[in-house]
């Protein structure tokens, strides 16, 4: 599906994306056969109204079914010139969406599933949650896994921690110079072990 665009007047009172996603994924339907069919949503995420993630449960007849999940692309924009100010594009996870940053909250409510699209997307979005669950520490070295090129023309691979109050900041052990990596975090770096070297006193 493509991307749906709207006003905020055309959102049916919702303040946010979540809240209108919410509703639009929560629904029942009466088919031919007179069977109801629908789905809710059992959570949902959607920090900034940037990306939203949802788990969403199927219903047959009040009877809940397996449980998959729903990625939307999201576009808020307050100052659009042209009235469009809220625009979605709607996708579930056997699309294999590119955004993989769901919630562990979303992630553990889903049920099994053979679609290969689906479980590559499950798996990039926990080793996402690993990565960023990893701590650093003040004096730790790191490894990235290519040499990085910076502003100043400086490229290096290895870096000293080096923690600033609430802040992180790196430094190359070579020139010494401080640099900021964006999304430092998500990054497949690894910690450099540290070799210690053990004295022998003698007598």
């Amino acid at each position: 599906m493509g991307w749906l665009f709207m006003p905020f007047t055309s959102m049916g009172g919702h303040a946010s994306a979540k809240s209108y996603l919410d509703a639009q994924l929560t629904y029942e339907n009466t088919i031919e056969d007179d069977t109801k069919r629908g789905l809710r949503v059992l959570a949902s995420s959607c920090p900034g109204n940037r990306t939203y993630y949802a788990a969403v449960q199927e219903m047959a007849d009040g009877v809940p079914g397996s449980v998959f999940a729903v990625v939307c692309l999201v576009r808020w924009n307050p100052r659009s010139r042209d009235g469009h100010q809220f625009g979605y594009k709607d996708m579930t996870e056997n699309a294999g969406p590119c955004e993989a940053d769901c919630p562990a909250m979303i992630l553990d409510l889903l049920t099994p599933t053979d679609h290969q699209y689906a479980r590559d997307w499950r798996a990039r979005c926990r080793a996402n949650l690993a990565r960023r669950a990893r701590k650093l520490s003040d004096g730790d070295r790191i490894r990235l896994p290519e040499p990085m090129t910076f502003t100043d023309g400086n490229v290096a691979q290895e870096f000293i921690v080096c923690r600033r109050g609430r802040s992180l900041v790196l430094r190359d052990p070579e020139n010494g110079g401080f640099y900021r990596i964006n999304r430092l975090m998500e990054r497949a770096w690894s910690i450099v072990p540290v070799t210690r070297v053990h004295k022998t006193v003698f007598a």
